[in-house]
């Protein structure tokens, strides 16, 4: 098997302890979390040796201010107390950072980069935690030793020679805290750089942008108590049991008192269809499963603006008959735009909504009765609803539907986007943003004394594409793993590996350690789960979940090595080096992290006496004004958009293929090559294809195929020998595991609306392998 771009790269072989299994697929039918679950995590801790620490972490993660939140999804935390709030994905998330394995020097002197460059991505994590900081020595091709205040010098010596603060990047991964997440933005500018890409850029970035188009706000209005409130959940492009496992409760919680549950996307995952709620052990112990949907519907990929259009046109048809079935006076008083909505939804033929949704209209319209009959509803949406060329407008489309029967401002009511990844909400609301607006730099400017530069920044792709012309010369990685996350692997590589420094801020090995620039340093960090002691004590760190609650986070365990810095410190270390004259009291703020969330709250809209909201019990909520019926939008009204439909349908010949987590993955950690949900075992390198597709190209069950892309500009790239598997997907629809399938994505092919990599629509042809 190999993968390539115009023949370049190939995946790694596994090279590691778990041995290699014959792979199978069995259909899923079981519930999701409950016993299949538990047994899971006994697996994990078993693995990791972890059978006290793991408990003990369980019984401290996601309580309110007492614990650590969890570093993986951004649920919210239970509004009722719930002494287990956790899932299985959190649990292996946190026990694979509390290993007990180690990566010091001695492992790096026994083994070179090129080495490690052969070894599969879960054996490289899998080699344990860091203990210390390493410089990449070219002349033996190893890393070595280095002290922290020779790193900051290294990396301060080639910041400050740099021709201009433009040809640094700051890359920030979503589990940064937000004070560290606000000191890291605070360097990044007064160096003098809005070069600030995030994992936003990749994930979320058309939601935030449709969101603020249409209401004013980058964020979602509605908080847990709306979920617990609401007549009827609308569920689009989420794989909840794998990528936000806690929204079970929610689901379950739902069907019992009676709520609508309608799941939208492609594959019908497992989360769509009934689950056992670990923490209940009544179910548990007589395995009582509850259904988790009252309907689910799979339009082809990129199919859900025109199924709600489809909805929104049946609404409106229906207001005919029944004026009740549009809030006319709340259009009148809080939006603009109606009529041109309403004249684009009826110039929208049942034919090309059937034609592009991939329903028929019986579909659609039942869909559009659930949202009739509920006086509440909210619709939530994640990574299946953004990631395409026309994520802005599908997320604007929602909010139109929401507009018409006035589900906004109002208990249960509501748009609700799933954040992936514990902050990365927060590192926007504390300032990773490429784009800032006038009025937060000059907010800045004014409590942190600085002159922040006014030039937007690069975002994600951009920088990738900076980095390969030789524009951006030094790459800072807080956290994440940026060679597998970014799109068109290869190109990206290359990217990488033309910076004269890249420094990667990390808690274990992986990729991004191998591909890096002329100079490299790893500096590795606390973790989530471990105590952070600094001059006035043990600190707390807060985050922000994906509906707007600001909460503490405190580590409980001993560091996995005592010369581990937390990211904060690691940042104002950089930031000393690099700005020798800076009047920012960096190391002032080190000491006592209330030092910084007290500029915060001088400094960010929502954190206003933050120090002792926070401290409350769950923390406090951000104020969403769009919630209070407050538009922050040119007209001062929620704004209707009237966007055409996109044609969506593949050419013959060709499938729609997007790109997906496996259930024993977090985005790009690798747990094992198993993905219980979808039946699959000891495989990565597949494809879920509809089986009339696969007959059509003469495939059988896991028979080799090999994979083209082709991109905007007509390149091709490849992947051969994967198998394929028989799965319940619309014709014309394929999907796969990132990141290995994101060789197939190439650099060029970003939404004109977002610049989000086309993750979730990559046009391929697939055929049989010779």
């Amino acid at each position: 098997m190999n993968a390539s771009h115009e023949d370049q790269g190939r995946p790694r072989p596994r090279v590691g302890p778990v041995p290699a299994e014959e792979p199978s697929f069995h259909p899923y039918h079981h519930p999701a979390a409950g016993w299949g679950a538990a047994k899971s995590v006994t697996r994990v801790l078993t693995r990791e040796r972890a059978l006290v620490d793991g408990p003990r972490a369980i019984m401290r993660m996601n309580h309110e201010n007492t614990g650590f939140d969890c570093p993986g999804c951004a649920w919210p935390d239970d509004t009722k107390g719930l002494h287990l709030d956790i899932c299985e994905n959190g649990i292996k998330h946190v026990t694979w950072e509390m290993t007990r394995k180690r990566v010091g020097r001695e492992f790096f002197a026994e083994h070179t980069v090129t080495e490690l460059s052969g070894w599969s991505d879960f054996a490289l994590e899998d080699q344990g935690r860091l203990t210390e900081p390493m410089v990449y020595d070219p002349e033996s091709d190893h890393y070595v030793p280095i002290t922290w205040r020779d790193a900051f010098a290294l990396a301060g010596r080639t910041l400050r020679e740099l021709d201009d603060p433009n040809q640094a990047s700051f890359y920030t991964s979503g589990r940064l805290g937000n004070e560290a997440t606000f000191l890291y933005q605070l360097f990044a500018r007064e160096l003098g750089t809005n070069n600030l890409p995030d994992c936003s850029n990749m994930c979320h970035e058309a939601s935030g942008r449709a969101l603020q188009a249409s209401l004013g706000t980058g964020k979602g209005t509605v908080d847990l108590q709306d979920w617990e409130a609401t007549d009827a959940l609308f569920i689009m492009g989420v794989n909840a049991a794998s990528n936000a496992p806690r929204m079970l409760t929610a689901l379950a919680e739902a069907y019992h008192r009676g709520a609508q549950i309608v799941h939208i996307n492609p594959l019908v995952e497992a989360a769509a269809t009934r689950t056992i709620v670990p923490h209940d052990f009544m179910d548990m112990a007589l395995m009582k499963t509850t259904r988790t949907s009252t309907l689910n519907l799979q339009p082809r990929i990129g199919g859900d603006m025109a199924l709600l259009r489809g909805m929104a046109k049946a609404v409106l048809e229906e207001a005919r008959h029944d004026p009740k079935a549009v809030d006319q006076e709340f259009i009148d008083r809080h939006t603009a735009g109606f009529d041109e909505y309403r004249a684009v939804c009826e110039a929208t033929t049942w034919e090309e909504i059937e034609r592009q949704s991939g329903l028929d209209r019986a579909s659609v319209l039942e869909a559009a009765r659930v949202y009739g009959d509920a006086d509440r509803s909210i619709i939530s949406w994640c990574l299946g609803v953004s990631q395409h060329e026309h994520g802005v407008d599908t997320v604007r489309e929602i909010v139109n539907l929401l507009l018409l029967r006035g589900n906004l401002g109002r208990e249960g009511a509501g748009p609700s986007p799933v954040r992936g990844h514990s902050n990365v909400q927060g590192n926007r609301t504390c300032g990773i943003d490429h784009r800032p607006t006038e009025e937060f730099l000059d907010r800045l400017a004014e409590v942190c004394k600085i002159d922040p530069p006014r030039e937007h920044g690069l975002d994600t792709v951009a920088t990738i594409h900076a980095m390969h012309r030789g524009d951006v010369k030094v790459f800072v990685g807080m956290g994440g793993n940026f060679a597998l996350a970014a799109p068109d692997t290869p190109y990206t590589y290359e990217a990488l590996r033309k910076c004269e420094l890249t420094v990667q801020v990390s808690t274990k090995l992986n990729r991004s350690h191998l591909v890096h620039g002329r100079l490299a340093l790893i500096l590795p960090c606390l973790g989530r789960t471990e105590k952070d002691e600094q001059r006035g004590g043990v600190q707390s760190t807060s985050v922000e979940d994906s509906m707007s609650m600001v909460h503490l986070s405190l580590g409980m365990k001993r560091p996995a090595s005592r010369h581990l810095l937390s990211e904060p410190a690691i940042i104002a270390g950089l930031a000393r080096a690099a700005l020798p004259g800076s009047d920012t009291p960096w190391e002032w703020y080190v000491e006592d992290y209330d030092r910084i969330r007290d500029t915060m709250a001088q400094a960010l809209d929502g954190f206003e006496d933050c120090n002792r909201r926070v401290r409350l019990p769950l923390g406090f909520r951000i104020r969403q004004p769009a919630r209070e019926l407050v538009f922050l939008t040119p007209s001062g009204r929620a704004e209707f958009s009237a966007a055409p439909l996109p044609d969506v349908v593949p050419a013959p010949g060709t499938l729609a293929l997007g790109t997906m987590r496996s259930h024993d993955q977090w985005n790009t950690t690798i747990y094992s090559d198993d993905d219980r949900y979808r039946g699959v075992k000891g495989l990565r390198t597949l494809v879920f294809m509809n089986a009339d597709d696969m007959r059509e190209r003469g495939v059988h069950e896991f028979d080799p195929v090999d994979i083209t892309s082709t991109a905007k500009d007509g390149s091709h790239r490849h992947l051969d020998g994967y198998l394929a598997i028989p799965y319940d997907i619309p014709r014309g629809c394929a999907a796969g595991y990132m990141p290995e399938m994101n060789v197939l994505c190439a650099i060029g092919d970003y939404s004109t609306q977002s610049d989000q990599p086309l993750m979730k629509h990559v046009k391929v042809t697939i055929t049989r392998a010779a």
